[in-house]
């Protein structure tokens, strides 16, 4: 479900590094952030000919984000959704969004993302590079991600944002094609906080 630039899967945007944070960050070395799963949301919207766009979100998920800020190519994230944690809003929908019809919870319970590269592409932008597994598929994905500072009187804190599509028939996901679409839009937005 992924064209090169993903989840991520993901999550790879907490792997970013900034101008501007460099500035106002102290760690030398790469720190582990812990995501806050309050203020993360790992969304997705995918149409169909004759219906309205179906809407959905994923509840369960965990997460290791590690940040070099001198050296951001250090900088590192996996990530692990539960793909029986699909949320669309109707529990029959769901049973079958669960079903080996799509994600194929029972046989694969869970959707990895693990990075293999990050590189800062602008001011506040990092492009993550990585591999994907869905329904057993393992395909490289990369995704731009949105980085900004949080102001936060708890500590430091990142905000990520980062939206793109995926081809599900790459990771074997057919059922309904061609009236359902092959690609699927992804949006992931999070916050993290400094160790």
């Amino acid at each position: 479900v992924m064209k090169r630039a993903v989840l991520s899967l993901t999550v790879a945007l907490h792997a970013a590094t900034l101008a501007g944070l460099a500035a106002t960050a102290h760690p030398a070395m790469a720190a582990n952030w812990r995501i806050d799963p309050a203020r993360t949301a790992i969304a997705f919207a995918i149409d169909a000919v004759g219906f309205p766009r179906t809407e959905g979100r994923f509840r369960r998920f965990v997460g290791k984000i590690s940040v070099d800020f001198d050296h951001p190519e250090r900088s590192s994230v996996a990530f692990r959704v539960q793909s029986a944690s699909v949320d669309v809003g109707s529990t029959s929908f769901n049973d079958y969004m669960r079903s080996p019809a799509f994600l194929d919870a029972g046989r694969h319970p869970s959707i990895d993302f693990v990075s293999t590269s990050v590189r800062r592409v602008g001011g506040s932008t990092v492009r993550v590079s990585g591999d994907l597994t869905l329904l057993g598929v393992t395909k490289p994905l990369s995704v731009d991600v949105a980085v900004q500072p949080v102001a936060s009187k708890g500590g430091r804190r990142l905000d990520f944002h980062a939206e793109t599509d995926i081809d599900r028939l790459e990771f074997g996901m057919n059922s309904g094609f061609p009236l359902v679409s092959r690609d699927v839009k992804l949006i992931i937005s999070s916050e993290a906080a400094a160790p």
